[in-house]
């Protein structure tokens, strides 16, 4: 029966998404069997596992066909996974060469239409989406080069599915040679999206609306203080992704239109449900949008045909399988994780409002119990992966969330609108502008900084939550539940704390130089890379992730071994992003622009400054820092000749970070016999002379190198360093490096 205000039907009609009382529904173990065949597809064997549960799913539920529908699943995952891998990679030919592409850029890859394939693109064109003519290099992606680190070559092994071209090369150093500007339906979309508003503003509503973070992600509220950041330190993030949020807004909204048109009550879901097609042709296909279309999808078609509410882990279920199979690489995209882990956390949500004071208003005790449970269900996930926790989610998401309310639907509008937008766009610019600044406010609260997950981090925080689901269903009591989770977090604590790190830890930040020693109670890092003409912020986007991933909380020591770019660039990143005891120097040049800025920072951060000279040190857990280099009465006009260097001791091991030091001054200072020698200057052949390489007698010599036009390492210091009997390991080779101290 229809009503007016919308109610929907209340029927006992069984659906075959429906889960009977006390039964599973059938797409849940169908989805376990999937995802269990593509891990396995992908060699790894714990899919066995998943595949196993759902089996044992099924044997639970007293219905064992279901394992049988477990084990289609599992063939149909597995088969998924080896069509996609099978698929021809067509730009092979061309890896290596430079080129000149010609293509459509979506924002994210070039799309070519012969051969037909995506291309990643670094740096991105500094230009909007169109048409485009590109010359550059062609490689391969690069894996995880730090820990913390972004993988790229994983990353866009899920970009791609069984119909959709993945991506397998990056053109590097890219040029753009020519650009039309996008049109049509999208490209009207856009303009209408922009109209008006400034540039930080347009920003935004490009993220909110398409999904289109490019923009975004150049703009700054502040020096080292990026809008991107700022979203990530207040738990904002998922606004700039487009996901459930938008979809329940914008069919909400076409729903009371259709309300206030008189439209009956079946027609108005079906009108909701007839705008979800055009509205994922518009926005792009990616899997936090593409599962939200599907469950909204379900859930309106359900409402239409007068089915009732659908069991949501059916629909779960039902979802995570359509996205899967076409695109079955999804499984390891986080933004698939956290999708997913967020909606799941969101069925509880009744449970938790009940237990909130009944005086409360209902809208508010599900606001604030959904905030709270998508934070926990996705919270090993965005602390493994981003290695912070956000600490003031809570009030940030409650006040952007209402924003959220008006924004979407009406920037929705003035996507339709076009060019004429600019009628409405006075609105939607004030609305972009508050949510900017409950960015920019909460974006300044300190966070919670984790490191790395492991195995038994899963498994741990897998009991806790267990345990606070069981208290939700009332299976077991508050302390319990309570206790369980005190005793998880202390035996996730207590190895770190009975066994802290004893290592040298040599990241990769390309052709740079960045490096941290670290026992229980020293933490130093000595330099922090930098790029060379570009705008890249090694340190914000390369040391500050690898350091969060290591565990690394603060900094005693922080060294700049001299002024070049590409040692100390870095560092202004990580005096920002992490509490420093001091900052070390050697010669305090007065007209170099990055060891001024280097220095502004630590003044504004409160950072002590110290210079430094031969023989100063620095002592801790039987670990001793000395400084060789430089002495301070006479400066060189050459900058390597000034560097810092120093030896780490400990337990009869020894080591010497040299910095650019070239030959003969890297043989004057005294090094010694070492066990482990930094080559100084990556691998110049100005450095790592016959003389120091006899002094020290090292047994291995470590390279910090990336891809460089100066011929680092020289050939000539790998055939000295064979010579000496040294082994030689690079960065550019290895990635980062972990030596473990004794």
């Amino acid at each position: 029966m229809s009503g007016r205000h919308g109610l929907a039907p209340s029927l006992s009609t069984a659906s075959p998404t429906r889960a009977p009382s006390g039964h599973l529904a059938w797409p849940v173990p169908l989805a376990f069997g999937v995802m269990g065949g593509i891990l396995l597809g992908l060699g790894v064997w714990w899919g066995a596992l998943v595949l196993l549960a759902s089996a044992v799913f099924a044997v639970l539920d007293g219905r064992a066909a279901l394992a049988l529908l477990a084990l289609v699943g599992a063939g149909l995952g597995f088969g998924s996974e080896r069509l996609n891998a099978a698929k021809p990679d067509r730009m092979a030919p061309w890896v290596g060469a430079q080129v000149t592409l010609k293509g459509e850029w979506d924002g994210q890859f070039l799309r070519l239409s012969d051969p037909p394939a995506r291309v990643a693109v670094a740096p991105k064109p500094r230009v909007g989406p169109g048409q485009v003519v590109l010359s550059g290099r062609l490689v391969r992606p690069e894996g995880r080069r730090v820990p913390g680190g972004f993988d790229q070559a994983a990353w866009l092994r899920g970009q791609g599915g069984l119909w959709v071209p993945t991506p397998t090369t990056v053109l590097v150093a890219a040029r753009v040679r020519h650009h039309t500007p996008e049109g049509g339906v999208r490209g009207w979309f856009r303009r209408g999206l922009t109209a008006g508003l400034g540039p930080r503003q347009a920003a935004l509503m490009q993220a909110t609306e398409l999904g289109d973070r490019n923009d975004i992600g150049r703009e700054d509220f502040g020096e080292g203080y990026s809008v991107r950041d700022a979203f990530a330190r207040s738990g904002l993030s998922h606004l700039m992704a487009l996901s459930g949020q938008n979809v329940a807004l914008l069919t909400g909204a076409v729903i009371w239109l259709l309300m206030w048109l008189r439209v009956p009550l079946g027609w108005r879901y079906g009108g909701a449900l007839l705008f979800l097609a055009p509205y994922l042709l518009l926005v792009g296909v990616s899997p936090s949008i593409t599962r939200a279309v599907l469950m909204g999808g379900a859930v309106l078609a359900g409402y239409a045909l007068g089915r009732g509410r659908l069991d949501p882990y059916a629909v779960i279920a039902l979802a995570a399988v359509l996205c899967l199979l076409p695109f079955p690489l999804w499984l390891l995209d986080v933004g698939f994780q956290l999708s997913f882990l967020a909606v799941l956390g969101l069925t509880l949500s009744g449970k938790l409002a009940g237990r909130l004071p009944a005086r409360w208003p209902l809208g508010l005790r599900l606001a604030l119990v959904a905030t709270v449970l998508a934070e926990l269900a996705t919270l090993p996930v965005i602390a493994g992966t981003f290695g912070q926790l956000p600490l003031v989610g809570l009030p940030a998401n409650l006040i952007a969330g209402a924003l959220m309310v008006a924004l979407v639907p009406l920037g929705f509008l003035a996507g339709l609108l076009g060019p004429f937008a600019v009628a409405v766009n006075w609105l939607t610019g004030l609305l972009a502008s508050l949510l900017l600044g409950v960015v920019e406010v909460f974006g300044q609260a300190p966070v919670l900084t984790w490191g790395t997950v492991g195995a038994a981090g899963f498994a741990a925080y897998g009991v806790a939550a267990l345990a606070g689901v069981l208290w939700l269903l009332g299976r077991v009591r508050a302390p319990v539940a309570l206790g369980t989770l005190l005793a998880c977090a202390v035996l996730t604590l207590l190895p770190g704390l009975l066994r802290p790190a004893r290592e040298i830890v040599f990241l990769d930040v390309g052709q740079g130089d960045s490096t941290l020693i670290r026992t229980g109670h020293l933490n130093v890092l000595v330099d922090g890379g930098g790029s060379v003409g570009s705008d890249y912020d090694v340190g914000t986007r390369t040391v500050v992730p690898a350091l969060r991933a290591l565990g690394v909380r603060s900094l005693n020591v922080v060294v700049a071994t001299h002024a070049d770019t590409d040692h100390i660039e870095g560092l202004s990143g990580v005096l920002r992003a992490l509490p420093v005891g001091e900052l070390w120097i050697g010669q305090r040049k007065t007209d170099d622009p990055v060891l001024t800025a280097l220095l502004d920072v630590a003044r504004e951060e409160g950072v002590p400054v110290r210079e430094i000279r031969r023989g100063d040190r620095i002592q801790a857990d039987g670990v001793t820092l000395t400084v060789l280099w430089p002495q301070g009465r006479v400066w060189s006009t050459e900058d390597n000749n000034n560097s810092l260097a120093l030896t780490v001791e400990t337990r009869g091991f020894r080591t010497a970070l040299l910095g650019d030091l070239p030959d003969p001054a890297e043989a004057l200072i005294g090094v010694g016999d070492l066990d482990l020698l930094k080559a100084a200057h990556h691998g110049s052949r100005h450095s790592t002379g016959e003389a120091i390489l006899k002094e020290s007698t090292p047994a291995d010599v470590l390279i910090s190198v990336g891809r460089n036009t100066y011929g680092h390492p020289h050939p000539d210091v790998l055939a000295r360093i064979a010579e000496a009997g040294a082994k030689v390991w690079r960065t550019d080779e290895l990635g980062t490096m972990r030596w473990p101290l004794p």
